[in-house]
């Protein structure tokens, strides 16, 4: 049998990734995009991030940023505001709709998880858990 290599190991996990990443997006969404989604969520992070600051933290470019936030905007699941210090610069928060919209795609990925953990050795489950944090806290 031939030896498993570190190459063959990287493919597995991003494939493994790749796929989770899309059955939680494709479990948690109604209603808006994955693009959206994921606005939705780092301004929930940011807080009151400025367009500038979402194009940077979503690595989209600065008009893209402006078409979703004036989508989401007429959804009713956020709003811009001026800039207490700086009048010209106008961030975003999310309305009550949308932290409740965050909260709802957070517990559907969260229950998603769940059911398919049902069926995994906890410890495993655990370890898996432990082994993936200590990935991204690598980098």
């Amino acid at each position: 049998m031939d030896a498993v290599t570190l190459d063959d190991t990287a493919v597995r996990l991003r494939r493994a990734v790749t796929r989770l990443h899309r059955k939680l997006r494709q479990s948690a969404l109604a209603g808006v995009s994955p693009a959206q989604a994921s606005l939705l969520g780092t301004i929930d992070r940011m807080g009151r991030p400025s367009l500038g600051d979402l194009a940077a933290a979503e690595q989209v470019q600065p008009p893209t940023v402006t078409r979703l936030v004036r989508d989401l905007e007429g959804a009713g699941l956020l709003e811009r505001v001026r800039d207490a210090h700086d009048g010209r610069c106008t961030r975003v928060v999310l309305t009550t709709r949308g932290r409740r919209e965050v909260e709802r795609i957070r517990r559907r990925k969260d229950e998603f998880l769940e059911r398919a953990l049902a069926h995994v050795d906890r410890r495993r489950a655990d370890e898996l858990v432990a082994l993936l944090e200590a990935v991204v806290e690598a980098e």
